[in-house]
C-alpha cells in the first residue's frame, strides 16, 4: 500500500473518532469566551474533522505527483470523503445541531452522483470531479466546522454564520448534483429497442 492510500485510509479511521467525540458526552470540561461555551469534546471532534478533511487534497496530490494512482485509491478516496461528511452530518443531526432534512439532501446528492458514476463506468466513461463539486466539498466542510464549534467565534458578535454556511452548503450541493446530471445526461439516456 502506497503513501497516498495510507493517508486516505487514515481518513477512514478518523471518522469514528469524530463521531465518538461528537456523540458521547465525555466530561472533559469546557472553555468559555465572552459567555459562549464550547466543550473540549467539541473542540477535539472539530480538530480531528479538520485534520481528516485536509487529508483529502493531500492524498490526491501525492498520488498524482509521485505517480501512485491506483484503482484502490480511486475507489477509497471518494468513499472516505463520503464517510467523513455523512458521519459528521448524522452526528450533528443526532445532537440536534442541524435539521435532518439538510443532512438528507446532502447525503442523497452523494448517493445520486455515486450512482451516476457507476452507470458511467459500466458504459466505459469516467466522470471526473468538477470544480463545482470541489466547491461543494469546501462549503460542506466549512459549514460542518462552524456547526461543530457552535458558531464560534461568530456567536460572540451575534452573526449566525453556522446557519448561513449550512444553507450555502445545501444550495451548492443541490447545484452541483444538478450540474453533474445535466452535463452527463447522455450516460443515463435509455436506448430505444427496435
Amino acid at each position: 500500500m502506497n503513501l497516498a492510500n495510507k493517508i486516505t485510509l487514515a481518513r477512514v479511521f478518523l471518522v469514528p473518532v469524530v463521531m465518538l467525540f461528537l456523540l458521547i458526552h465525555f466530561d472533559l470540561g469546557s472553555v468559555t469566551f465572552a459567555g459562549v461555551s464550547i466543550t473540549y469534546s467539541e473542540i477535539i471532534a472539530t480538530v480531528v474533522f479538520i485534520i481528516a478533511a485536509s487529508t483529502d487534497g493531500l492524498d490526491g496530490y501525492i498520488a498524482r505527483k509521485k505517480k501512485m494512482v491506483t484503482n484502490f485509491g480511486k475507489f477509497l478516496d471518494p468513499l472516505a470523503d463520503k464517510l467523513l461528511i455523512t458521519a459528521a452530518l448524522i452526528s450533528l443531526v443526532d445532537r440536534g445541531s442541524i435539521e435532518g432534512w439538510m443532512a438528507i439532501v446532502i447525503i442523497s446528492r452523494e448517493f445520486a452522483v455515486t450512482g451516476l458514476r457507476l452507470v458511467a463506468v459500466a458504459e466505459g466513461h469516467v466522470i471526473a470531479a468538477s470544480p463545482l463539486a470541489k466547491l461543494k466539498t469546501l462549503t460542506q466542510i466549512v459549514a460542518i466546522v462552524a456547526v461543530m464549534l457552535n458558531n464560534f467565534p461568530f456567536s460572540l458578535v451575534g452573526i449566525p454564520f453556522a446557519t448561513f454556511a449550512m444553507w450555502v452548503a445545501v444550495i451548492v450541493t443541490i447545484w452541483s448534483g444538478v450540474d453533474y446530471f445535466v452535463k452527463n445526461r447522455k450516460v443515463i439516456q435509455f436506448k430505444r429497442s427496435i
